[in-house]
């Protein structure tokens, strides 16, 4: 399939945009907890996918959730009880960059995590996710999918690209010698907790742009009818014509002359 282009890209992105303003708007309106998780492999596209999903939405509505390691603390805790103080309240969104699922991930890959911990996870995660969308909360969960090919590509742009570069970890660099053990780490995954509450759904990524609009569209489309209109707003005539304000002008340093020393 061909790539998708940039100007191609956005005309179809700005539709999906105006229909995640109005499912926020619904969202705020009735209450609903929204939270997705986004995982995938390095590189897939995970954070990129979240910016074109919450670009146009009001950040204190809609928020991000990127969690780094565990604390020393958080490692003596029950492994859900970091996540759920970041779920979200009523009106809320929330995305999830990498989640619960690390543990079934890069925990168990890279060794993190044992087999009796990892089994664990596996059982009780679709427990956890059923005690959550019982409570209410509307949880969605995207595996973005991506060749080793196309990873490989994406982690050398990541190298030669310095405003890209922090994005490369010494972890990023070992897990390219997995990818095998990450495959098979990802679909004992999917067997053990794809439910009817909580299912997966799979999103090529290889083109990256596609792959967003894909996953757009799916969530709104699994969502009720998010229709509603915006609350009127009274905007009254001004009795008089507005004024420009006054303001200063930051010259460039070169218009200023030059001090002499003494």
């Amino acid at each position: 399939m061909e790539t998708l282009k940039r100007k191609q890209y956005e005309e179809l992105l700005e539709p999906l945009e105006e229909e995640l303003v109005a499912m926020a708007r619904w969202t705020k309106a009735m209450g609903a907890r929204i939270c997705v998780l986004f995982e995938g492999r390095d590189t897939a596209g995970k954070g990129g996918a979240i910016r074109a999903m919450s670009g146009q939405l009001n950040p204190r509505q809609c928020r991000t959730v990127a969690l780094s390691k565990p604390s020393d603390d958080e490692q003596t805790q029950w492994y859900f009880q970091r996540y759920i103080k970041h779920l979200p309240s009523a009106g809320e969104i929330v995305l999830f960059d990498r989640s619960w699922y690390n543990r079934a991930g890069v925990e168990k890959v890279m060794g993190y995590a044992g087999e009796e911990q990892v089994e664990a996870f596996l059982k009780q995660a679709p427990v956890f996710e059923k005690q959550l969308v019982d409570d209410g909360i509307l949880l969605f969960k995207y595996w973005l999918t991506t060749d080793q090919v196309r990873q490989e590509e994406r982690l050398a742009e990541r190298l030669a690209d310095p405003l890209k570069r922090w994005k490369l970890s010494p972890i990023d660099l070992a897990a390219r010698s997995h990818y095998d053990a990450y495959t098979e780490a990802r679909e004992a995954m999917l067997k053990a907790t794809h439910s009817a509450w909580a299912p997966w759904t799979l999103v090529d990524f290889n083109d990256q742009k596609r792959g967003r609009l894909t996953l757009i569209r799916d969530l709104l489309d699994r969502l009720p009818d998010t229709r509603i209109d915006p609350p009127p707003i009274d905007y009254p005539e001004l009795g008089r014509q507005p004024q420009p304000e006054s303001y200063s002008v930051l010259r460039p340093i070169a218009d200023y002359p030059v001090a002499q020393e003494c």
